[in-house]
């Protein structure tokens, strides 16, 4: 048992192979099912599929492979059969089958589950950065942002950070309070990447009454007085005026509506740039 080899060859970085392998080796009694295993990545030519077979020979090794290029597979079953060398190819048959059942052809393109990986974790990485950034909390991700968004309390910044991080958008969302001076840095940064929402008093007047409400505050408190309301978008204009970014009306807008106009032009001006 202690001579017992598979080597695990793939086309990209082998972790399909080897994760089929050890759910295999699990259901066996064998001690340190990771000694059992020898990875062998990146054969994307004949000549590594040799040495995969010279290596095997000289182990006694079982072969597990994932490669993708039809080509290369049969290669590699071809000359393990002339060896009789015993093998598995996890993914052919299949591919093969899908492809029957479809109509489709494949990509036979090596490392495409990675690709989808890094999509995933570039969703984590926007959802991340749009809570650690949210209400400018801390104003050094501002150089590190894809979108800035600016705007009175609830003109839905935060709901939209989340939505166009799903998007993988890094989004940092600013509040703009007239007690409370913007960080000077706002005004340094680009202002192609910030996104003013506007939102009309009366709008913004029932959004927060209806806001009060859910609190279980009286409707009467500052933050739904109509004077108040009318200073903060006068100050928002201010503010607005000097970093000399987009305004998107947000007023009666669904989240989903905003977000694709945002995209729509955070996508168009970078497309300016090159």
């Amino acid at each position: 048992m202690s001579n017992f080899k598979i080597i695990v060859a793939s086309d990209s970085v082998g972790e399909t192979g080897e994760l089929v392998t050890k759910a295999c080796l699990s259901q066996f009694k064998i001690d340190s099912p990771d000694n059992v295993i020898d990875r062998y990545p990146y054969v994307d030519n004949q000549d590594d599929v040799d040495d995969v077979i010279d290596l095997a020979k000289s182990k006694n090794a079982l072969v597990v492979y994932t490669l993708i290029t039809p080509s290369l597979r049969k290669y590699m079953a071809v000359e393990l059969e002339k060896e009789d060398i015993s093998f598995i190819d996890v993914m052919g048959p299949l591919m093969d089958e899908i492809s029957k059942a479809t109509g489709l052809e494949p990509y036979n393109e090596p490392g495409r589950v990675h690709r989808l990986d890094e999509d995933y974790f570039k969703k984590i990485e926007a959802i991340e950065f749009a809570v650690k950034y949210d209400d400018g909390k801390d104003t050094s991700g501002l150089d590190k942002a894809d979108i800035v968004l600016l705007g009175v309390s609830r003109t839905s910044k935060t709901p939209l950070s989340q939505f166009l991080a799903l998007k993988k958008y890094k989004v940092m969302n600013v509040p703009l309070v007239p007690e409370v001076k913007p960080p000077a840095e706002l005004f340094d940064v680009d202002p192609e990447k910030c996104v003013a929402l506007r939102i009309n008093p009366d709008t913004l007047y029932k959004i927060r009454k209806e806001r009060l409400s859910q609190l279980g505050l009286k409707d009467t408190a500052m933050y739904a007085n109509s004077t108040r309301i009318e200073d903060e978008l006068t100050y928002f204009d201010e503010i607005i005026g000097k970093i000399g970014c987009p305004i998107i009306d947000v007023s009666d807008k669904a989240i989903e509506e905003t977000a694709n106009a945002i995209m729509k032009y955070v996508d168009s001006e970078s497309n300016i740039r090159g």
